[in-house]
């Protein structure tokens, strides 16, 4: 089954997004992304985890209990909320601790995602990073022609930063005095989808998967400019993971006016075909129609 289906098979939106997060691609290709991959399900376990997805689909309150907190609020702690609920309730991998600070010296060294056995046992630390980035240039790519939407956020900066300090926090002597038995196996958990102007096709920097979940991208002009009678909705921040069908209702609280646009936004292109059920296409970002040139400026710029 391919990704897309074994995803869209779930009604509940948690549902789908907990499988999404487990069986989409990875952003990050296995042979240069610097560290080990994370595999929360390997090929012998598909089987199992699909089941118990089955079962969750049909009977999700728990995890809704967990996930839909007041509190997260942000895309980030409700993708870690998801993972938390996998390996502490799923057929395979057990969860030790999940957020385990680190401090020395009165100073907080930083956090460490998740600590677990996988079904073989082994101590594995997972740093996880869910990500939205729009690619800005043209010709071959490099990780830093990949900004965050509100332009706080780089790539590169992200990936030096998982590599050469979030991963090496289970290994710091500081960490052995928690208590955790180890040594843990540093693996990227790294996933989410970039976004690419309709008119660039770049070559790949070495860094990123071929097969990685691709979006578009364009101005204010061209999105008006292109759109005729396409049916758009916003996507709200934490439905960004995986694919939704919505109800003429739903639909109806997520129009959006593009010349009243201040930021970039994600929408999705939907098919109105199903009476009153909106199928979607694909997705997308709208951005002010000076937000490109300010995005170059931000993936030219050289930080120490």
């Amino acid at each position: 089954m391919s990704f897309a289906g074994a995803v869209a098979r779930f009604n509940d939106a948690a549902v789908r997004d907990l499988a999404w997060l487990l069986f989409s691609p990875d952003l990050l290709s296995a042979s240069h992304a610097g560290a080990p991959l994370a595999c929360p399900v390997e090929s012998d376990e598909r089987a199992a985890v699909s089941g118990w997805l089955e079962a969750l689909d049909d009977n999700p309150e728990a995890l809704h209990a967990l996930v839909r907190k007041p509190s997260l609020r942000r895309l980030g702690l409700y993708a870690e909320a998801l993972l938390e609920y996998f390996l502490t309730h799923g057929p395979n991998a057990r969860l030790i601790a999940a957020n385990v600070p680190l401090r020395a010296a009165g100073q907080t060294l930083g956090e460490v995602d998740f600590l677990l056995h996988n079904a073989r046992r082994e101590r594995l630390h997972w740093e996880l990073a869910v990500k939205f980035y729009l690619h800005i240039g043209e010709g071959a790519a490099a990780l830093s022609d990949y900004v965050g939407p509100n332009l706080q956020d780089r790539f590169d900066l992200k990936h030096d930063r998982l590599l050469h300090h979030q991963l090496g926090l289970s290994a710091r002597d500081e960490f052995a005095s928690l208590g955790f038995e180890g040594p843990w196996r540093a693996e990227l958990f790294v996933k989410g989808r970039l976004f690419y102007r309709q008119c660039a096709a770049p070559t790949l920097p070495p860094e990123l998967a071929d097969d990685h979940l691709r979006g578009w991208w364009m101005t204010v002009s061209e999105w008006q400019e292109s759109k005729g009678d396409e049916a758009f909705a916003v996507v709200p921040r934490l439905a960004w993971l995986a694919e939704r069908s919505l109800s003429n209702e739903e639909a109806g609280t997520l129009t959006f006016d593009a010349g009243a646009l201040t930021s970039p936004t994600m929408v999705a292109n939907y098919d109105r075909s199903a009476g009153d059920i909106w199928r979607e296409r694909s997705r997308g970002f709208i951005v002010p129609d000076e937000w490109p040139e300010r995005a170059l400026r931000y993936a030219r710029l050289t930080t120490t």
